[in-house]
C-alpha cells in the first residue's frame, strides 16, 4: 500500500527539481510578475532569450510537474504559473519551521516588498 505522506514528499522533490535550474526559476519569476495574464510563448523567449527549442523543453518540464499551465489561443501558446502549486511548495517547506519550534517567523516569509 502507498504511503500519502513519501508520495507527498516525492510529488514536492519532483517540483523543486522542475525549479532547479537558472532558466526555469527565471521562467517561473517572470510568469509570477506576469500574472494572472501570463505571457505567451514567444514573448517569454524574447524576453528572456531562451532559444525557442530550449525554453519549449524548459517549459514542457515545469508544465509536466504542474507549475506552469498551456493553453493554445490561436496559433499561439499561453502560459501562466500555477500559484496554487507554488504556494503548496511554500507550505511545505515552511510548515515545520513556522510551526512546531518557531524556527522562523511566518510573517518574515511573507512577501511584502520586492527583493532589491
Amino acid at each position: 500500500m502507498a504511503d500519502p505522506v513519501e508520495d507527498q514528499l516525492a510529488r514536492y522533490a519532483d517540483m523543486l527539481a522542475a525549479l532547479g535550474t537558472e532558466p526555469r526559476l527565471r521562467i517561473i519569476r517572470l510568469l509570477l510578475g506576469a500574472h494572472p495574464d501570463g505571457l505567451v510563448v514567444g514573448e517569454i523567449g524574447a524576453e528572456l532569450g531562451i532559444p525557442p527549442s530550449t525554453l519549449s523543453h524548459h517549459l514542457d518540464k515545469l508544465k509536466n510537474e504542474g507549475l506552469v499551465s498551456v493553453q493554445r489561443e490561436s496559433t499561439f501558446l499561453r502560459c501562466k504559473a500555477n500559484t496554487a502549486a507554488l504556494q503548496e511548495i511554500l507550505g511545505f517547506l515552511f510548515a515545520e519551521c513556522c510551526t512546531r519550534n518557531k524556527a522562523i517567523k511566518p510573517e518574515a516569509v511573507t512577501c511584502t516588498r520586492r527583493a532589491s
